[in-house]
C-alpha cells in the first residue's frame, strides 16, 4: 500500500493510505537515503510504500520504501554535528509572517528566509500581518516592502489574522497544497492558523509548550488535513528554518534578481563584490536592484550574524 506520513514519533509513524485509512507503521531494517546523513530516515510528508500486518486483531504497517522527495527541510542534529534531522518533506509552500513592529521583522531576516526557501526548492509567500493596527505612514512602508518583493517575484499578501482581512486569499493560495508557516515569535502565527481553520491550534498548543521547555529534545512535526482541501505541517517548538550550508559561488543563485543577471557578468563565478563588469553591481548603481537585498547578500556571504543561520527562523 502507499500512503503519506502524517506524524513521526521516532520509532512509530502515522501513515494515511491513499484510501484514507490511517495506520501506525514502523520501519523495516535500515534506510539509507542517498546523500543525507540523517538521524531520522522517515519524515512527515514522505510518500511511502508499506505492507499491513495483523497482530492480535490489530493492524499495523511496515514501511518498506520511501519515494523520492521533491524537497525537504533539515536542521542540524544537536549531538551529532555531521548528521541532520529532516523536519519535513514534500512541502509546496512556506509562508513567512512579517510585522513592522511588535515584533519587528527586518529585511535581513526576510531575505535569509527567502534564500533558504530557494535553496530548499520551496515556494515562499510573504504575509504582512497586523495591517489593521498600522498608521497611514506604516501602511506606506508595508506597501513599499510588498512592492520590493513582488518585483523580485514573490507573492505578498497584506492580512490581519485578528480581523480576518484577506484570510480567504491565504486559503486560496493554500488550496490542494502542503503548507508551513514561519516567523518570529509574536507575529501571530497561531491566530492566523486559527482564523484559517477554527480550533486548529487547540490540539497543538500543549505539544508546543512541552517542546519549548526542552529546546534540544527531538522535535516531531505533524501534518493536518484542513476542511477546505489543504494540508498544514506544524513543527512545534523548533527554530529550524535557517540558512542552509552553501558555497559562496552559489549564494547569488538564490537571489532571483541576481541570478537573472548572472550570465551578463564578465566572470561566470562572479561574487558581485569587486569584480570588473559585474551586471549585478551595475543594476545596483542603476537602482534596478534594492540596496537592502544586496546588503543581506553581503551579510550572508560574509557569514555575519551567525546566529541567524541557526535559530532565528522560529515556528512559533
Amino acid at each position: 500500500m502507499t500512503g503519506i506520513v502524517y506524524k513521526s514519533t521516532g520509532s512509530w509513524y502515522t501513515v494515511k493510505s491513499t484510501t484514507g485509512r490511517v495506520y501506525e507503521c514502523r520501519i523495516k531494517g535500515k534506510f539509507r537515503i542517498k546523500g543525507i546523513k540523517s538521524t531520522n530516515p522517515v519524515a512527515v510528508g514522505d510518500l511511502v510504500d508499506f505492507k499491513v500486518e495483523t497482530n492480535n486483531d490489530s493492524e499495523t504497517g511496515v514501511i518498506e520504501y520511501i519515494h523520492e522527495r521533491q524537497n525537504y527541510i533539515i536542521r542540524k542534529s544537536v549531538n551529532l554535528s555531521k548528521q541532520t534531522h529532516i523536519i519535513a518533506s514534500n512541502i509546496d509552500l512556506v509562508f513567512l509572517l512579517v510585522t513592522l513592529n511588535n515584533p519587528t521583522t527586518f529585511t535581513t531576516f526576510i531575505d535569509r528566509f527567502l534564500v533558504t526557501a530557494e535553496a530548499y526548492g520551496i515556494r515562499a509567500v510573504l504575509l504582512f500581518n497586523k495591517i489593521d493596527s498600522y498608521t497611514e505612514e506604516e501602511l506606506l512602508e508595508i506597501k513599499y516592502l510588498a512592492a520590493l518583493y513582488r518585483k523580485v517575484g514573490y507573492e505578498c499578501i497584506g492580512i490581519s489574522a485578528k480581523t480576518g482581512k484577506n484570510v480567504d486569499k491565504v486559503k486560496e493560495v493554500m488550496q490542494d497544497k502542503v503548507s508551513m508557516f514561519s516567523g518570529h515569535s509574536g507575529v501571530g502565527k497561531s491566530t492566523l492558523v486559527n482564523a484559517i481553520e477554527d480550533g486548529m491550534f487547540l490540539k497543538t498548543a500543549e505539544i508546543s509548550d512541552q517542546h519549548q521547555q526542552g529546546q534540544h529534545t527531538t522535535t516531531f512535526a505533524e501534518m493536518y488535513d484542513l476542511s477546505f482541501g489543504a494540508k498544514i505541517i506544524d513543527t512545534p517548538g523548533i527554530k529550524g528554518f535557517g540558512v542552509v550550508d552553501m558555497e559562496k559561488e552559489e549564494l547569488g543563485d538564490y537571489f532571483p534578481e541576481f541570478f537573472e543577471l548572472k550570465s551578463e557578468c564578465k566572470f561566470n563565478n562572479c561574487l558581485h563584490i569587486n569584480e570588473p563588469k559585474c551586471a549585478v553591481k551595475q543594476a545596483l548603481d542603476n537602482e534596478e536592484i534594492a540596496w537592502s537585498r544586496y546588503k543581506s547578500y553581503l551579510q550572508i556571504l560574509e557569514g555575519e550574524e551567525e546566529h541567524y543561520r541557526k535559530n532565528n527562523y522560529t515556528e512559533e
